[in-house]
């Protein structure tokens, strides 16, 4: 029974830790994330690079490494919430059926396949489409990270930074907002038919099934 409660508040403990970037200011994560990585006093360098006796590298003036930070903060700041959906729903579903298809011979993967994946599928989806409308309307980490501009050859340049970039000076040099609403619209618009697509297809499947 101990032993059991000690699980349980690891368990809870864990996803704790997984939760606090996504509830972090984004702001906030931007500047703990430089500090991971910033040149040869950066903790990355400090921990993996120079003990191998590798050259530290410069992750945010290397074009080569910006684009692969800036998905790694995005990475580290949202896999703690998928992680706590996947959780939740996978707790949702019967233990019986679990216990049912055992009892009938069923393998790890076909247990996967026939109860697991169809009890969090909708959650996946979920998590899809909200990565998505995260990725386009990504702003701050990249703004805190490289500033207005997309970095050394504009490595890191996003949407919403080039949008940025168009609407003030720095980019374009002019104060061009008709275009960057056009842009900024026109984008929404895609995403939201992208969405609108995932969301139907996963619809359609759940009938079939």
């Amino acid at each position: 029974m101990v032993i059991f409660k000690l699980h349980r508040i690891l368990q809870a403990l864990c996803l704790f830790v997984l939760l606090i970037p996504s509830l972090a200011l984004p702001g906030t994560l931007a500047k703990l994330f430089y500090l991971f990585f910033h040149g040869k006093s950066g903790a990355l360098n400090q921990f993996m690079i120079l003990p191998l006796g590798l050259d530290p590298i410069n992750w945010m003036m290397n074009p080569d490494w910006i684009l692969p930070c800036l998905i790694f903060q995005s990475v580290w700041r949202w896999v703690g919430l998928v992680t706590l959906l996947l959780y939740c729903g996978m707790r949702a579903i019967p233990r019986w059926q679990f216990e049912t298809a055992r009892l009938e011979g069923a393998t790890e993967g076909q247990i996967i396949r026939s109860i697991l994946l169809p009890g969090v599928r909708h959650l996946l989806w979920f998590a899809a489409v909200f990565l998505l409308v995260d990725g386009v309307a990504a702003f701050s980490g990249a703004y805190n990270l490289l500033g207005g501009s997309g970095g050394v050859l504009d490595a890191g340049l996003l949407f919403v930074t080039y949008a940025y970039q168009v609407a003030f000076p720095g980019g374009s040099g002019r104060f061009d907002l008709p275009l960057a609403s056009a842009m900024s619209v026109m984008v929404a618009v895609g995403a939201a038919c992208i969405a609108f697509l995932m969301i139907r297809v996963n619809a359609k499947k759940r009938v079939v099934e």
